[in-house]
């Protein structure tokens, strides 16, 4: 989501000026104001340029209709500057706050930014929207207006969303729990990513079985543009024994100048397993025609192989991103790849192999299967083909060639 980078002295003073007796009349009115004046929509921002953005971002908007005054509140706020945020940040401990700004201004900055601004009027009684002001009012203060931030079940759009809910009195949750979603996580994420590959890949390789579960309406609207899409089909009691479109309005106030992202996820299998097979081909060749490129590329794999494991098993141990955790990528990339290294540089001088490698290649061989086992197995399953299609030959072809070793020195 885009997350605007404010530190909390500002918020503060915001805070203040809009909850005390002192507050600029522009505030007053907003806070103050009945009912009956009071107007709600939801603003959503198309996706950005920067990793951040690429999820895009939205607020609610509270317009006193009187003056014309409104406030944008919004869920996104996190300050680089704040103690151990990166350490916090690599443990899945993320610490975010709500904020509020004056409308014009906010969304003027992504109108320069080049991104979308789409303004949806919703059918809120007078009693609604001032339970709603209330509610953002209360969430504003400084002992609330704090939360432990998650990617796909407590982020920016979901507090949106479960604050329109709360007003609405579940009608939300009910309708959109009844309707099937479009994608999983894994596939929204690498959509949406699919402008920065590299990060796409991370991501994807990160990514548990968590992120494959056939998900909801409700839990697809973890994306502002999904919850913009969803509440154009969202029906609430109109007061006459009938019902009314959520959606009284739409209004698209800037046009998107920026890439849009495609549609459907991006199939990474024929790229990952054309590179795997490539880098399988390349070091097989290399074995009899260039031993030291052949100990090179096997020890880059496996170093990188020993790195990810690592790193997939700390997700899963030491931090509470449970969107990483029970990775079964884990069998193809592993920290017993480290033990091979020596093994690769010794067969490289024509030196007999440990004799741990006769237990150790198998080992590995037995991991693959079982990757292959669990991702055939009926029910949710991590869907990890392209990391599978990647790992297979290269390991194949690693097992081979180190088990030639073997023999020829035996």
């Amino acid at each position: 989501m885009h997350l605007m980078n404010r530190l909390l002295p500002l918020i503060l003073v915001f805070v203040g000026l809009l909850l005390v007796d002192s507050m600029s009349a522009a505030d007053a009115s907003v806070a103050n104001a009945p009912g009956t004046n009071l107007e709600v929509s939801l603003i959503s921002y198309g996706p950005g340029e920067t990793y951040w953005e690429r999820f895009g971002h939205d607020a609610i908007e509270v317009r006193d209709t009187v003056p014309g005054e409104s406030v944008d509140f919004n869920y996104g706020v996190f300050d680089f500057n704040e103690s151990n945020f990166f350490v916090n940040f690599a443990r899945g401990h993320m610490h975010y706050l709500m904020d509020a700004e004056y409308s014009a201004p906010e969304q003027a900055s992504y109108t320069q930014d080049g991104r979308s601004v789409t303004r949806q009027r919703l059918a809120f009684t007078p009693q609604q929207a001032s339970a709603l002001r209330d509610f953002l009012l209360w969430n504003l203060r400084p002992e609330n207006a704090g939360y432990n931030y998650d990617y796909y079940a407590d982020n920016c759009t979901t507090r949106v969303r479960d604050a329109l809910d709360k007003i609405l009195g579940g009608a939300l949750k009910t309708q959109l729990m009844a309707r099937p979603g479009g994608m999983t996580f894994r596939q929204q994420t690498a959509r949406l990513m699919s402008a920065q590959p590299w990060l796409m890949l991370v991501l994807d390789l990160g990514l548990g079985p968590y992120a494959d579960e056939p998900l909801n309406a409700w839990q697809e609207s973890f994306l502002p543009m999904v919850l913009q899409e969803q509440l154009r089909t969202v029906r609430i009691d109109n007061g006459h024994d009938g019902t009314q479109p959520l959606v009284q309005s739409e209004q698209l106030i800037s046009p998107n100048r920026l890439d849009v992202p495609p549609v459907n996820a991006p199939d990474l299998r024929l790229p990952l397993a054309a590179a795997g097979l490539f880098l399988a081909v390349v070091i097989l060749l290399t074995r009899r025609w260039w031993p030291i490129g052949y100990a090179l590329l096997s020890s880059l794999y496996l170093f990188a192989a020993g790195v990810v494991g690592i790193l997939l098993l700390v997700l899963w141990t030491l931090t509470t991103h449970h969107s990483a955790w029970a990775n079964a990528n884990l069998f193809l990339f592993n920290p017993f790849a480290f033990l091979l290294l020596p093994t690769v540089w010794r067969a490289r001088r024509g030196s007999a192999p440990p004799r741990f490698i006769e237990i150790l290649l198998p080992l590995q061989l037995l991991a693959m299967l079982a990757a292959l086992l669990l991702h055939l197995l009926p029910g949710v399953v991590q869907q990890n083909q392209p990391w599978l299609l990647f790992a297979l030959p290269c390991w194949l072809v690693l097992a081979w060639s180190l088990r030639q070793k073997a023999r020829l020195s035996a």
